[in-house]
């Protein structure tokens, strides 16, 4: 048996022989990921399926097993994590659809954009409109440690995001404090789960770092995005001081390996819905937040292009690749949004000479 020492001489001796045995490991590590993890790494949540199956079935439907609550810990809860800027709208859709799926809404905003400008609280003013929902709603307005500094844009909505997560759990007692295995999922407002997905995720056991692939849209829920899904909401597993923070999850930070290993999509699992705004004064809004600041320039801010292209479904900043289908009469859409369509005609409709928009008239 060599040595510490031996060994060391050996891989300083024959180089070449260290360099294939690692390639060998490595290979063999390929080899395993590829034949254990790739077929389990995509795929498809049929909502119809998931729907009518049993309780037993729901996660064999996806290749998943059952979670099992250990004796004497109370029922899974599921937490549904989002950042709120001024789409309200998008918020009662999302909260009353999928309700009777999810434990507690936690709901964060911030006074201050990414980019460091001052806003206002928007939810916390409106929180009365949201009477209905208020039992299962946990709300934080994020708070910035002394002598903060951000460097970037990114280090402040790093801190934003992960607030979801480092500054509400830690304060959460009695039935809204959380237990190891609790499923979180982290998103934007406009990134809204299917109530399948969340029913999935709360019977069976999955991958760490779960994308919750969306179908996108753009303005309403009749431009639909060509192309990839949208890779955004992700859902992990609450794991005490080892729950993966929100923005981790999000830009799929962390060690590389594990990243590797533990990542895996859900597609067609959620919907997104960008820029659907029932004002141009909100797109205008979220503009001027954006951390790539060229999206503000003053010509992608006049109202009467803004009209002009979210009715005729085109790119507001004339991106490259960003191109709509037209979806009539659309029924794939949050539940709430297809039996109220009359409460937001702007989600299902930008036909006409406002596009929707209640504040614009043209001059």
């Amino acid at each position: 048996m060599r040595t510490p020492r031996a060994m060391s001489l050996w891989t300083w001796t024959y180089p070449s022989r260290w360099f294939k045995a690692a390639a060998v490991v490595v290979c063999l590590f390929l080899a395993l990921h590829y034949t254990f993890r790739t077929p389990a790494s995509q795929i498809h949540l049929d909502s119809d399926r998931i729907e009518t199956a049993r309780h037993d079935d729901v996660c064999r439907a996806v290749g998943w097993s059952p979670f099992t609550q250990k004796p004497g810990r109370p029922p899974r809860k599921v937490y549904d994590l989002m950042m709120v800027n001024t789409e309200l709208d998008l918020l009662e859709i999302r909260m009353n659809s999928s309700w009777d799926e999810v434990d507690y809404f936690v709901l964060v905003e911030s006074a201050v954009t990414f980019t460091g400008l001052d806003k206002p609280l928007n939810l916390k003013a409106n929180m009365a409109t949201l009477t209905p929902y208020e039992s299962k709603i946990i709300y934080h307005e994020i708070e910035y440690p002394p002598n903060f500094e951000a460097k970037t844009p990114w280090t402040r909505e790093d801190l934003q995001r992960n607030s979801m997560l480092t500054q509400v759990f830690p304060r959460l007692e009695g039935n809204q404090a959380p237990t190891a295995g609790d499923v979180i999922v982290v998103s934007d407002v406009d990134e809204m789960p299917r109530p399948e997905t969340l029913t999935l995720l709360r019977s069976c056991i999955f991958p760490r770092r779960l994308t919750l692939g969306s179908r996108f849209y753009y303005y309403s829920f009749q431009n639909l995005h060509r192309g990839a899904e949208w890779a955004h909401p992700q859902a992990t597993y609450y794991a005490g001081r080892w729950t993966v923070k929100p923005n981790d999850l999000r830009v799929h930070d962390g060690f590389f390996l594990a990243r590797w290993w533990q990542s895996a999509t859900l597609r067609n699992a959620s919907w997104h819905c960008s820029s659907c705004f029932g004002t141009i004064d909100e797109l205008l809004v979220k503009m001027k937040s954006f951390v790539h600041s060229g999206l503000n320039a003053e010509e992608f801010r006049d109202r009467d292009r803004i009209v002009d292209r979210v009715r005729r479904g085109k790119d507001l900043w004339d991106r490259v690749g960003e191109e709509f289908d037209r979806v009539e009469n659309n029924t794939d859409v949050p539940r709430f949004l297809r039996e109220y369509p009359e409460r937001f005609p702007y989600l299902t409709n930008r036909d006409g000479a406002s596009a929707g928009f209640s504040d614009y008239e043209r001059t």
